[in-house]
């Protein structure tokens, strides 16, 4: 590879534009003719996709950078970057479902007596139907929200919103630019700031890889991450807050340099990339643990994650679902799961049982208190609840204990992982084969029981960190600011736009929002939108040798 000692900038010539949003979105009165789901049949979406508009295109700053040979990268605006929006009062609604108090949005009688009483009580409200960019198996009619007046700034909406509280109500300040039904080309559309890495896999020598720090059950920054890189973005959704788990811990697929570390999500799709070839794909993959011992075994329910709680859900015998359900903290009573030495220093401490093993499979330890420091090699068996008893008398019959850790990819075979593969996890899906497939339900993303869940993640525009491959077999890295008024961010669905714009075949979401970070050259190159960088679980990092 050649050496680079200087930086090349350049502005680029091309140009990029966002497909247009199809969304219907009434904005003032009471809404009486939107659809309601009760009455749609399953599968029956309002919304149909409009054509790709050629506006919305590159701001004139937008500027390439060459890192390394085979490696750039660019930052740009797209749509207009003076677009102003409105400030207004998001009021806070009753759900109308069981176990969920409360929802940006809800059904439309609801939302409808809601802007009535306000009205009553002299403010400026109105009920607006939601109407969601058609996906693979979702979107459509989401519900009706609850809006309160039109500001020019936000600190008259704040005042507005004590208004709100004084009589009882809830809610909160909220920039209409971030709404996912705003128009994404034309003179009201953006501004969205986007920066791009492409890895070339022939012409790079160098290593692309998945990293964590140093252990799972701590978070570290992406620029920590990224230390000594020539660049690096964050990667996978990880466990946010300790009443989830351990902090830090991928929630989803990951494996590092051929070590697999945490398991599935169900079937989410993942990031694999093989940094020796530097070629990456998109697989959703299976995840399968076990241990034995002779003719006798145990299946495993997960691998360096808190026994008891799976974020994101999408195991056996979760409750409150099997299936993903993202931020989500599904529990399991009677667990059986692995811990290595890269989780931390201790593994976590509770009641039940835990078993050590050294490298050759012989037990060192069986304690009946979890919580165990692992040294040499060594890793842990914890079993919670009945399978703490089947644990026990597995491991006094055992003379050596074989551990089977894989993923399987969708025809049920064994992915081959070698010293140099990676696994991230994300979702949802955004291209396959070159065509939008977003599959927001399969993936978690829609929640029967909370209508604000696909409204606030998948339907309104947030911080976004995109991953996927393009046509030529190069790899890119997207990252998009929002939640700011400089940079309002992307739906879910733009952001498959904006995936198809680039060229790229296969697409997934990695983790976003307050995560979403970009370090070139040991600079932060976006804006993250809580003001600082996120601490995160993992990121992706571009090395030279």
């Amino acid at each position: 590879m050649d050496a680079v000692t200087t930086s090349t900038r350049r502005t680029t010539a091309r140009t990029l534009a966002i497909t247009a949003l199809s969304c219907a979105l009434l904005t003032t009165g009471t809404v009486a003719a939107a659809p309601d789901p009760s009455a749609a049949a399953a599968g029956d979406f309002a919304a149909e996709r409009k054509p790709a508009s050629d506006v919305g295109t590159f701001s004139s700053g937008g500027t390439e950078q060459r890192l390394a040979r085979g490696v750039t990268h660019e930052s740009f605006t797209l749509g207009n970057p003076d677009a102003e929006f409105s400030w207004t009062v998001q009021v806070t609604l009753p759900s109308g479902q069981e176990g969920v108090r409360d929802s940006q949005v809800s059904s439309r009688s609801t939302a409808q007596r809601v802007a009535a009483e306000l009205r009553g009580a002299g403010l400026d409200a109105r009920a607006e139907a939601v109407v969601a960019d058609r996906l693979a198996d979702s979107g459509g009619y989401l519900g009706h929200r609850v809006r309160v007046g039109a500001f020019p700034t936000e600190t008259a909406a704040e005042a507005t919103r004590s208004e709100l509280t004084a009589l009882g109500y809830s809610g909160g300040t909220w920039y209409e630019g971030w709404d996912g039904d705003q128009p994404s080309s034309g003179p009201r559309s953006g501004p969205v700031n986007v920066d791009v890495l492409t890895i070339d896999p022939r012409r790079f020598k160098g290593e692309v890889i998945g990293t964590f720090g140093e252990d799972l059950e701590r978070t570290e920054t992406t620029s920590e991450l990224a230390d000594g890189a020539l660049a690096g973005v964050n990667a996978g959704f990880f466990v946010y807050g300790e009443q989830h788990g351990a902090p830090g811990d991928p929630a989803g697929a990951a494996a590092y340099n051929g070590e697999i570390l945490s398991e599935t999500v169900g079937d989410r799709p993942n990031l694999v990339i093989d940094h020796r070839s530097g070629r990456a794909s998109i697989q959703r993959l299976a995840w399968e643990g076990r241990i034995s011992s002779g003719r006798e075994g145990l299946d495993l329910d997960g691998i360096n994650r808190v026994p008891g709680k799976i974020r994101n859900c999408g195991g056996t015998d979760d409750l409150p679902t099997e299936a993903p359900k993202h931020d989500v903290t599904c529990t399991d009573a009677d667990e059986i799961v692995v811990f290595t030495e890269e989780y931390g220093t201790i593994t976590p401490e509770g009641g039940g049982l835990e078993i050590v093993v050294d490298r050759r499979g012989r037990v060192q330890e069986v304690n009946q208190e979890r919580g165990a420091e692992l040294t040499d090699g060594q890793y842990s068996i914890q079993a919670i609840g009945d399978a703490a008893a089947h644990l026990h008398e597995f491991a006094t019959e055992a003379r050596r204990i074989k551990l089977t850790n894989e993923y399987l990819d969708e025809r049920g075979k064994k992915l081959r992982l070698t010293p140099h593969t990676q696994v991230l996890n994300g979702g949802p899906n955004l291209l396959t084969d070159g065509e939008r497939d977003i599959t927001a339900a399969r993936d978690g993303m829609v929640h029967a029981d909370n209508p604000g869940q696909f409204y606030g993640w998948t339907h309104q525009r947030n911080p976004r960190t995109i991953a996927g491959i393009d046509g030529r077999g190069r790899l890119m890295l997207i990252t998009a600011d929002g939640r700011q008024t400089d940079s309002v961010g992307l739906s879910i669905s733009e952001s498959a736009d904006l995936a198809e714009r680039l060229g790229l075949v296969d697409a997934i979401n990695l983790d976003g929002g307050g995560s979403t970070a970009m370090v070139v050259d040991g600079e932060l190159e976006n804006s993250p939108s809580g003001g600082a960088e996120r601490a995160v679980g993992d990121a992706i990092v571009i090395r030279e040798r």
